[in-house]
């Protein structure tokens, strides 16, 4: 039975500890593209030649054309510049939406029955443009946000209450940035609310420190962002896809009513299978959330209005 194929474009920190991920979970086989040359194949290579020592036989390759991503089943689009201490998400945005455009029309002659899997920031504008660009049905153009953010929750609340990561299920909705919306009623440790686990002004802190996630690791790398959790969940999302295990996961998808959320990629929580999004989890948000959440996707409208003029 012939492998799995997936692609990675954009071989910098996210892309090449992305390849290492799946290629260690034996996901299948793994292609590493970026317009650097040499760069990818380098990195390729020594992800490969770690293989025997953990024991996986998934090939790794890198590659400067497209034509070698041929026929994946998965792409995962990691493109584009990081953020620098200061700069905000949206900053990114011209410039990025140009990367992931180019990138979205190369994939769509190369592999038009690929899932995207987008990871490059402003999260949520660029799984729009991915979305416009390649004209792919809407269960084929996933978001990472949601199971990264849903991550680093969990890990301050385990850090807090000095418990296992793997009692704490965490429910994020909304945008990727400032205007997240960690749900604390859902969020749960072994099943119990965590609203009466942690006192309310200590949860609102972790709440915000969650929010304010990926600037606190830009602030002290000061030369980039994050890469071995974003990595990690897009492992997660490609696993439940390739393995059809239909996790139920965070993931920025393109809403169409639900919610009260129209033509709008934003986070929420999906069945993610075989075929991409197979559900969207619709649960019942009291006032308070429903506003946040209301003013998380206008801040995503916002970005999308700019794309839309860009494009």
């Amino acid at each position: 039975m012939a492998r799995k194929k997936i692609t990675v474009v954009g071989a910098g920190n996210v892309g090449a500890t992305t390849a290492q991920r799946l290629a260690e979970k034996e996901l299948g086989d793994v292609i590493l593209m970026d317009i650097v040359q040499d760069m990818p194949q380098g990195k390729a290579l020594d992800i490969l030649e770690s293989a025997p020592i953990y024991g996986y036989d998934s090939m790794v390759s890198g590659t400067n054309g497209y034509e070698e991503t041929r026929g994946s089943d998965i792409v995962v689009i990691t493109s584009g510049v990081a953020r620098k201490p200061g700069m905000s998400r949206d900053d990114l945005l011209k410039t990025n939406a140009g990367i992931v455009k180019g990138v979205v029309e190369n994939v769509v002659k190369t592999s038009p029955d690929a899932i995207l899997i987008v990871v490059s920031n402003p999260l949520d504008a660029m799984t729009y443009v991915a979305y416009k660009v390649s004209h792919f049905p809407k269960h084929r153009v996933i978001g990472m946000a949601g199971v990264l953010d849903a991550a680093r929750f969990r890990a301050f609340l385990a850090l807090e209450l000095r418990v296992s990561v793997e009692n704490i299920h965490a429910f994020v909705l909304g945008g990727h940035g400032d205007t997240m919306v960690p749900l604390t009623r859902y969020t749960t440790i072994a099943g119990v609310s965590v609203e009466e686990l942690i006192p309310k002004g200590r949860l609102e802190a972790i709440v915000k420190r969650t929010r304010d996630g990926g600037a606190e690791i830009v602030n002290l790398l000061k030369t980039g962002s994050a890469f071995y959790a974003p990595s990690a969940a897009v492992a997660e999302m490609a696993e439940s896809i390739l393995k059809d295990k239909r996790k139920i996961l965070p993931c920025a998808v393109l809403c169409e009513g639900e919610y009260s959320i129209n033509g709008l990629f934003v986070g929420v929580p999906v069945k993610l299978g075989g075929k991409g999004i197979e559900q969207i989890f619709e649960v019942k948000l009291n006032g308070e959330e429903a506003a946040a959440l209301k003013r998380s996707a206008e801040a995503v409208k916002t970005l999308c209005e700019q794309v839309d003029k860009l494009l």
